[in-house]
C-alpha cells in the first residue's frame, strides 16, 4: 500500500469532525478492498492528490487526448472503483478524470470541516482549477450527482455540461427507505449480512454477496469509515431553474431514494436546458446495470449530439 498522503485514522479526527478511518486495522481492511477493486479498472495514466481548501482529493486520469474531459463523481461510500463498468468505454472516447469524494471513504483526506453546500462546491471548484482545463463535463451518480449539480449552482464557470445518474436529494426529496439504508448501513457494529442486504435493496435486488470487489469496497467503507458531512441541501426551484448549463438527467424508475416520477417531473419543469429521461427498468445502481446504454447516452450528450428531451412520457 503506497499512499501519496497520510490518511486520517482514529479518534483525533472525530473530535475535529473530519472524515476518518476508525483505527489502523480498519484502514488496512479498507485499503485492501480498495486496491482489489481498483485492479478491475483500466490502468490510470496519472494519479495524484489535488490540494483544496478542505483537504487533498485523490484524482485519477484515464485515456489520452486533449479534448474536453469528463470528470466522474461517485456515489456515497463508493469511490472511484464504482465506475468499473463504465471507465474503459468512456476513456476510449475522451480523457476521463475520476476522483474520490472528500469526506467519504476513499483516498481523499479531509483537513477542514465541511459545513455547508457552499463548502462542498468550494473543494470541487478547487479540484477543477487544478486540472488545467478551461472546461470539463461532469458526470455524477447518486450523491455524486448532487455534488455535480451543487457546483453548477455555486461555481459554474469551468463546467461545460452536467450529466446526472439518479441524483440524490436533487429533483426529489430523500425517501424513508433511503433514510433506513443510510442509518442502518453506517452503524459500526451492524451485522455484515444486514449491510449486504441493504446494499442489494438500494440496488434493485442486485447481488451484493460473495466476493464482488465493488460491493466489498462499499461495505468496508460503511463499516470502517466515519463521515462528518452536512446533509445535502435540497435545492430550491429558483436554484434549479437558475442553472443555465446543459443538464442530462437519467432517473431510475425503480429507485428507492426518491419518487422517480415526481423527480423526473420536477427536473423537466425547472431545468432551462435539460434532457430528462425516466428509465423504468433501472434501479439506483443504473451505471452498473446498464453500462453500455449509460455510456452511449452520456457520450452523445457531451458530444453535442443531444437533440433535446426525447424521453419517455410520464404517466398523467
Amino acid at each position: 500500500m503506497n499512499d501519496l498522503v497520510t490518511p486520517n485514522i482514529g479518534a483525533t479526527y472525530r473530535r475535529r469532525r473530519l472524515g476518518h478511518f476508525r483505527d489502523p486495522s480498519a484502514y488496512t481492511r479498507y485499503r485492501e478492498a480498495y486496491d482489489r477493486a481498483m485492479a478491475d479498472l483500466p490502468r490510470p495514466a496519472q494519479t495524484w492528490d489535488a490540494e483544496t481548501r478542505f483537504g487533498t482529493v485523490r484524482v485519477y486520469r484515464f485515456g489520452a487526448g486533449d479534448g474536453v474531459p469528463l470528470l466522474l463523481l461517485p456515489g456515497r461510500t463508493a469511490s472511484t472503483p464504482m465506475w468499473a463498468s463504465n471507465l474503459a468505454d468512456l476513456a476510449a472516447h475522451r480523457p476521463v478524470y475520476a476522483l474520490d469524494l472528500l469526506g467519504e471513504p476513499g483516498l481523499s483526506v479531509q483537513t477542514r470541516p465541511l459545513t455547508s453546500a457552499a463548502d462542498q462546491a468550494d473543494w470541487l471548484a478547487d479540484v477543477l482549477a487544478r486540472l488545467g482545463h478551461d472546461r470539463v463535463y461532469l458526470l455524477g451518480v447518486s450523491i455524486g450527482g448532487w455534488t455535480a449539480f451543487n457546483l453548477a449552482v455555486h461555481a459554474p464557470d469551468r463546467i461545460a455540461s452536467v450529466s446526472l445518474l439518479d441524483p440524490a436529494n436533487l429533483f426529489g426529496r430523500i425517501t424513508w427507505k433511503a433514510v433506513v439504508v443510510s442509518l442502518g448501513a453506517f452503524v459500526p457494529f451492524f451485522p455484515e449480512s444486514w449491510r449486504r442486504w441493504l446494499l442489494s435493496w438500494i440496488s434493485g435486488g442486485a447481488d451484493a454477496t460473495g466476493d464482488l470487489p465493488v460491493a466489498n469496497l462499499i461495505s468496508a467503507g460503511m463499516r470502517d469509515f466515519t463521515t462528518f458531512l452536512p446533509v445535502p441541501t435540497y435545492p430550491t426551484d429558483d436554484q434549479v431553474a437558475g442553472v443555465g448549463l446543459p443538464v442530462l438527467a437519467l432517473i431510475a424508475g425503480r429507485s428507492i431514494i426518491h419518487n422517480p416520477r415526481k423527480a423526473a417531473r420536477r427536473a423537466r419543469q425547472l431545468l432551462s436546458r435539460g434532457a430528462v429521461e425516466l428509465w423504468p427498468d433501472a434501479s439506483h445502481a443504473i451505471n452498473g446495470e446498464f453500462p453500455d446504454r449509460v455510456n452511449a447516452r452520456v457520450l452523445a450528450f457531451v458530444d453535442g449530439a443531444d437533440a433535446g428531451p426525447a424521453d419517455e412520457d410520464l404517466p398523467q
